[in-house]
C-alpha cells in the first residue's frame, strides 16, 4: 500500500532525475493563483516522476524481460525515458487517434510502440494482454502505488515551495496524480484542500465518487486527450474518495479558453490535461478566494490541433466572433455594412459573399463575416449596431 516512507523514497530517487519545477504568480487568473508548471518537466509533463520511480524499483529479473505500459502519450514518454536510462527494453501501446507528436517522441526515447485503434482502455487491454503472452513487467499509468508514489511528490514540492497554500487543484483522468498528491499533502497539511478537474467529455472519476462505486464510461471525447479515461483505478478511487475534497468538470471552451490563457499572460504552452486545473479556477468553478496553486501536468500539445485550440479559445473569450447577415442586391448596400462594421472598432479577418442562398430573397444577399473582438462586450455592441440600422443576423 502507498506510505508516506514510499514517497519520501521516490523524492531520494527522483533527485538529480526530475526536475524542481517553478511555482509561479498568475495574477492574471487570480491575485491568490499561483502555477506549478509540470509542463516545464522533462519529457512535457508529470509523468516521468511515476514512471522513473516504477522502473527504478523492477527486480533484475524484471529489468530482463523488459516493461510494458500503455498510454496516451505521456506515461508513454515518461516509461520510455526511464527505461532508457535504466537499461530496460519498453514496450508502449498507444491509442492511433493519440497525437502524433507524442508517437514520435516516444518512439525517440527508444520504445518499441504499439498503435491500437481505439482510446486509452483499449491500450491497456492490449498491453495486458502482451504482458502475460511475453512476461513483461506492466507498468500502469496511475493504479500503481510506485507510479502514484512518484506523482505525489508534486505535493510536498508544492507545501516546500509554498508552505501557506490552502487548495490545490489538480487535473484527474485515472487518478494516478491527484491520489498522490492527495495522499500527501493530506497527511502533511490537512487544512489543505484538493480539489480534482475533469473535462466534462470524460468526468469518470466525477461521476464514480458522484454514484459512490467505480463506473466505466460508455465513450469519452475531449481535447483533453490525457485524461480522457473511461474508468478509474481501483486504488486510485479509493484514494480519491478518502482524500480529495472536491471534483469538477470543465467544457471544451473551457478548456481551449485556459490553454489560451495560459499562452498569452504565463508565457507558457500546456496541453488541454494540463490546462483543466486554470480552467476551473478561470471559470469560477472552485473557490479561488484561498491561496492556491493550480497545477499544469503537462505541455505536451500537438502543434496540429494548436491552432484550432486558439481559434476555440479566442471565441469563447469573445475575440474571434463570426456573424451572417443579408443586405439588398444593389450597388453601396456591402459598403454600408463593412462601414457600420468598421465604426464599431471590429477588424474584418474574412468575408463571405453570396447571392443566391436558401436564407435570402431573390433580391437579397448574404454576407457572412469573421470577425475579430476585444471581448464579449465588444460583441454584443456589434450586435446591437446591427440591430438599429435593421440588419437581421441570421442563424450560423
Amino acid at each position: 500500500m502507498l506510505t508516506m516512507e514510499m514517497i519520501q523514497d521516490a523524492r531520494e530517487t527522483l533527485r538529480g532525475v526530475a526536475r524542481l519545477t517553478p511555482l509561479s504568480p498568475a495574477p492574471a487568473i487570480g491575485p491568490q493563483i499561483c502555477i506549478k508548471s509540470e509542463n516545464l518537466q522533462m519529457t512535457g509533463a508529470f509523468k516521468l516522476r511515476g514512471a522513473y520511480y516504477k522502473v527504478s524499483t523492477l527486480s533484475d529479473e524484471e529489468k530482463a524481460k523488459g516493461v510494458i505500459a500503455c498510454s496516451a502519450g505521456n506515461h508513454a514518454q515518461g516509461i520510455a525515458y526511464s527505461a532508457a536510462k535504466n537499461g530496460v527494453r519498453s514496450i508502449i501501446c498507444m491509442p492511433a487517434s493519440a497525437p502524433l507528436s507524442k508517437i514520435e517522441a516516444t518512439k525517440g526515447y527508444g520504445a518499441e510502440v504499439v498503435l491500437v485503434d481505439g482510446v486509452y482502455d483499449d491500450a491497456h487491454e492490449k498491453a495486458v494482454s502482451l504482458a502475460e503472452e511475453h512476461g513483461y513487467t506492466f507498468a500502469h499509468p496511475f493504479d500503481d502505488e510506485r507510479v502514484i508514489a512518484g506523482q505525489a511528490t508534486i505535493g510536498l514540492e508544492i507545501l516546500d515551495q509554498l508552505p501557506e497554500v490552502e487548495q490545490i487543484i489538480v487535473p484527474i483522468g485515472g487518478g494516478g496524480l491527484i491520489s498522490g498528491i492527495a495522499f500527501a499533502v493530506k497527511h502533511l497539511k490537512p487544512s489543505c484542500r484538493v480539489v480534482g478537474v475533469q473535462a466534462a467529455g470524460a468526468p469518470s472519476m466525477y461521476e464514480s465518487i458522484r454514484r459512490g462505486q467505480l463506473i466505466e464510461l460508455p465513450g469519452v471525447s475531449t481535447i483533453a486527450d490525457g485524461i480522457a479515461v473511461k474508468r478509474p483505478g481501483d486504488l486510485t478511487f479509493r484514494l480519491c474518495r478518502d482524500y480529495v475534497d472536491e471534483i469538477v468538470t470543465v467544457t471544451e471552451d473551457e478548456i481551449a479558453s485556459a490553454i489560451l490563457t495560459l499562452m498569452e499572460t504565463q508565457k507558457t504552452v500546456a496541453e488541454g490535461a494540463g490546462a483543466v486545473s486554470v480552467a476551473a479556477a478561470l471559470f469560477g468553478l472552485v473557490d479561488t478566494s484561498l491561496k492556491t496553486v493550480c497545477l499544469v501536468s503537462g505541455g505536451n500539445i500537438d502543434v496540429a490541433i494548436l491552432s484550432r485550440v486558439i481559434t476555440r479559445g479566442l471565441t469563447k473569450a469573445g475575440r474571434l466572433t463570426k456573424l451572417t447577415t443579408k443586405v439588398t442586391d444593389k450597388p453601396g448596400q456591402l459598403a454600408s455594412l463593412l462601414l457600420l462594421i468598421a465604426k464599431t472598432g471590429a477588424n474584418i479577418v474574412s468575408i463571405d459573399h453570396r447571392r443566391e442562398d436558401k436564407k435570402t430573397e431573390v433580391n437579397s444577399c448574404v454576407v457572412s463575416m469573421v470577425l475579430e473582438t476585444r471581448n464579449a462586450a465588444h460583441v454584443d455592441e456589434v450586435y446591437r449596431a446591427l440591430d438599429r440600422a435593421h440588419y437581421t443576423v441570421l442563424d450560423q
